[in-house]
């Protein structure tokens, strides 16, 4: 922890009078800097943040969701979280917010903020620009997933479903991972946006008229939307091959999971507020979920290779605090961060 020393303050009084420590803010250009300089670090810190949570080291509570009653699209979540095993022990508070009104207005649909404490004291001793670091775990983690079910990383067609920000974490983190696609065929209700991220994307790609014509046109697919409910229901369309990452949580029918094997990253948390699988476990008993990523890894689980793979993810604190103490680390050693020294 950095305290304050020997500091003179503007209105003349000693840095004794406010002793505790430094309060660092990490801007989002230079989260973004750091996150897109380091995807293999940061995809091999992901997985230890998993597997020390499967160790039972860490602790990851409900993550709490404060919602609207005269704006019921809209959502704030705050995830608390402490990342701990071995030499690791951080802890903080992610703060995320869901307006998909934003939007229209040219404005991100998330924003968020990561608060850091130090640990001996309980200090929060920084404050982060989180909307790059909530995609770059959420990309980290599914790359993994793909890397644990799928396995075949070449001559594969993509398919991506819901053309946002999230996708193109995931979509950089499949390269960074050494995937190489023959094809990727794409899909957003915004037919505009989905030929926008389209043309940004290296290779043969192409726009299709709807998800349905994605899935069966791909081996590995990518839902990552704002749905709020499944809106896709047809089992008959995911085939053995199929290698499944549902991102969005709410896209997918419970037919279509029955069906499939299933991996989340938490049976408890993945079963919360009206996600599919939740939903699915509802018709279908807990029976339907195989395991989790953190299995996979360890090998406790290993891939059915006779039935479509679903990764639902309902998203861990502990790989945002994992992170973004990475991050803070970084920026503050490169003097890339702000302090603020009368924070306290």
């Amino acid at each position: 922890m950095e305290l304050l020393r020997d500091v003179n303050f503007p209105d003349g009084s000693s840095a004794g009078k406010r002793s505790g420590p430094i309060f660092k803010i990490v801007t989002g250009a230079t989260v973004s800097e750091i996150i897109d300089s380091r995807r293999d670090e940061l995809r091999e810190l992901v997985r230890e943040a998993y597997l020390r949570y499967h160790e039972g080291f860490s602790a990851n509570p409900e993550s709490h969701f404060l919602k609207f009653p005269d704006r019921p699209r809209d959502r704030i979540i705050a995830l608390p979280a402490r990342d701990r095993g071995g030499e690791v022990d951080r802890v903080g508070i992610k703060w995320i917010s869901s307006f998909p009104g934003n939007l229209a207005q040219g404005l991100p649909r998330a924003s968020a903020v990561i608060i850091l404490n130090e640990m001996d004291t309980g200090f929060p001793v920084a404050c982060l620009e989180a909307s790059a670091i909530s995609a770059a775990r959420t990309a980290a983690s599914a790359a993994l997933a793909a890397r644990e079910l799928h396995r075949e990383t070449e001559g594969q067609v993509l398919g991506v479903i819901g053309c946002g920000p999230i996708a193109r974490a995931v979509l950089g983190q499949l390269e960074a991972d050494g995937w190489s696609f023959r094809r990727t065929v794409v899909h957003d209700l915004d037919a505009a946006r989905s030929d926008t991220f389209r043309r940004g994307l290296a290779g043969e790609t192409a726009a299709l008229s709807s998800a349905a014509a994605v899935v069966e046109e791909s081996d590995l697919v990518l839902f990552a939307t704002t749905a709020g409910e499944p809106h896709f229901l047809d089992a008959t369309l995911f085939k053995p091959r199929h290698t499944v990452l549902h991102i969005s949580l709410r896209d997918l029918g419970t037919e279509v999971l029955r069906d499939a094997q299933n991996i989340v990253d938490d049976p408890v948390h993945a079963l919360r507020e009206k996600t599919s699988m939740g939903l699915s476990v509802e018709l279908h008993g807990n029976s339907i979920i195989s395991g989790t990523l953190a299995d996979l890894m360890t090998g406790e689980v290993e891939p059915d290779a006779a039935r479509p793979r679903i990764f639902s993810p309902f998203g861990l604190g502990v790989l945002d605090i994992a992170v973004a103490d990475f991050v803070h680390g970084i920026a503050a050693t490169t003097g890339r961060s702000q302090n603020i020294l009368d924070f306290y």
